[in-house]
């Protein structure tokens, strides 16, 4: 099967099986990169907080495959990544696959909403956010839970807002370009 009778048929099992893998393994090296950046430069695992890199393979995702393969992929990622190596931290590693499900999920179902693409990913943003601020405060005042404070919530917006600007601005355009190839003849 050639690569332009995979990206006609993007509800095929194939194709959303090879985009779950491949945003799995993007959604793991990505952040890897970053933090060997941040480990040379001497700004540490910072740089993964402020550039978000785990996000932006999982939103594309759901734009280019839909919510099934990038909500799978969005559970995976963290867990996967911390399997290999060891982050995100424990604490902050439920809330984390909670929330990039919630973006694989949330860009799928607007993949082929009428709207802009920068308004798609600034929907999927907000639902992703929302779903871990519930799960966070869910876990600190119903189950008592002590592995993350729930002034992560705040503090990880104001911390990640580059980032936030930065999907903004590339996941449309990147968005763009893969259906562009699928789109050719």
């Amino acid at each position: 099967m050639s690569s332009k009778a995979i990206f006609k048929s993007k509800s095929s099992v194939k194709y959303q099986t090879i985009t779950a893998i491949l945003t799995v393994i993007a959604a793991v090296a990505l952040p890897q990169l970053f933090h060997t950046i941040g480990s040379i430069t001497g700004a540490g695992s910072s740089l993964g907080e402020i550039f978000l890199p785990m996000h932006l393979p999982v939103i594309l995702a759901g734009f280019a495959a839909g919510p099934f393969a990038a909500g799978i992929a969005g559970v995976l990622s963290p867990l996967v990544s911390f399997m290999l190596t060891g982050m995100p931290m424990v604490g902050m590693l439920p809330f984390m696959m909670i929330e990039l499900c919630v973006y694989g999920i949330a860009a799928g179902m607007l993949r082929n909403v009428n709207i802009p693409d920068v308004a798609k990913v600034a929907i999927t943003q907000i639902a992703g956010r929302a779903v871990r601020a519930a799960a966070i405060l869910t876990a600190v005042y119903a189950f008592d839970y002590t592995g993350v404070k729930v002034s992560v919530i705040t503090a990880s917006i104001a911390t990640g807002a580059f980032g936030i600007i930065l999907q903004l601005v590339l996941i449309p355009v990147i968005s763009e370009r893969i259906n562009g190839i699928g789109n050719e003849q």
